[in-house]
């Protein structure tokens, strides 16, 4: 299995006290260096501007890349754009474009983008909620696009509603998106009423949901809409800021729940389209939680 990561990733600076901090994907690549050897490691090359713009309109990437600040800015009161993020964000735009390539190629089964800045948030043309491009997105119309793919599915268990994936796939009936989260929380959006033409599953959770609540909305609800979707690629916006520990939210989940959760999809994929799965990771916000989890959830790709 692949992991794909960039330095550049690191030196996106936030500032101070920012929750979406480089130690995040540091904890990330040391817990996967040291409790999973076996994994492939592979640098992020840069996305291109042509599959930039297959998810984002001209005046976001031109916001991004060409804006050049000499110190850090605020693109909303949370998104920060420093002299070093449209390097980070190019590089987890590709992170996910070429472990798409990969994995349709026959080179890995699965794949996992170890990024920041996340991107779930990010709309066709806005950047907010700590994401610059949305990743996931770009991955998606890629695989479309370039490769020639009819279904893909992507599946979101940030306890953030996606809603920048939702806002570019709702009238897209080649995707499906499916996304558990806590409601209400920021961004305010994932009702069980916003359906798309179709293609957009949300089940939203209350605060101090548990395991037990988790588990059976994806198996009552959202992988039974994912089977029945029958993708030809399953791709996975992992957050795991739903742990019991994170610092910005209130649901409780462990992580084996994110372990059960992949369980389940590598079962979805394995049914439908030879296994192949591509994750790129979102939240997560407790260090010691979020290494934790990512190694039970990349543990359970390895599978």
């Amino acid at each position: 299995m692949r992991v794909y990561t960039h330095p550049a990733c690191l030196a996106h600076d936030t500032g101070p006290d920012h929750a979406e901090r480089p130690a995040r994907l540091t904890a990330v690549v040391d817990a996967l260096r040291r409790e999973l050897p076996a994994l492939e490691w592979h640098e992020a090359p840069r996305a291109t501007r042509g599959q930039l713009l297959r998810a984002h309109a001209p005046d976001l990437l031109d916001a991004v890349l060409e804006t050049h600040p000499a110190q850090r800015i605020l693109l909303d009161p949370d998104t920060v754009l420093s002299p070093t993020s449209a390097e980070a964000a190019l590089r987890a735009a590709g992170a996910a474009v070429a472990a798409v390539d990969a994995v349709l190629s026959g080179k890995t089964r699965r794949a996992f983008c170890a990024v920041r800045p996340p991107g779930h948030h990010a709309t066709c043309d806005v950047a907010m909620g700590f994401c610059l491009f949305n990743n996931i997105a770009i991955a998606a119309l890629h695989a479309l696009d370039k490769h020639g793919l009819e279904r893909v599915a992507i599946v979101d268990f940030d306890v953030h509603h996606g809603n920048g994936t939702q806002a570019i796939f709702e009238r897209d009936p080649r995707v499906l998106f499916a996304s558990s989260h806590q409601w209400p929380l920021y961004p305010d959006t994932g009702a069980r009423n916003e359906t798309g033409v179709g293609n957009i599953v949300n089940m939203p959770l209350p605060a101090e949901a548990e395991g037990v609540l988790f588990r059976r909305a994806w198996d009552d609800v959202l992988l039974p809409a994912v089977d029945d979707f029958r993708p030809q690629l399953l791709l996975v916006s992992a957050g795991f800021d739903a742990h019991w520990r994170d610092p910005l939210a209130q649901l409780r989940l462990q992580a084996g729940d994110y372990a059960w959760i992949t369980d389940a999809l590598v079962a979805l994929a394995n049914r439908h389209c030879g296994g192949r799965i591509v994750s790129s990771l979102e939240g997560g916000y407790d260090l010691a939680a979020l290494a934790e989890s990512s190694v039970a959830h990349v543990g359970a790709l390895c599978a």
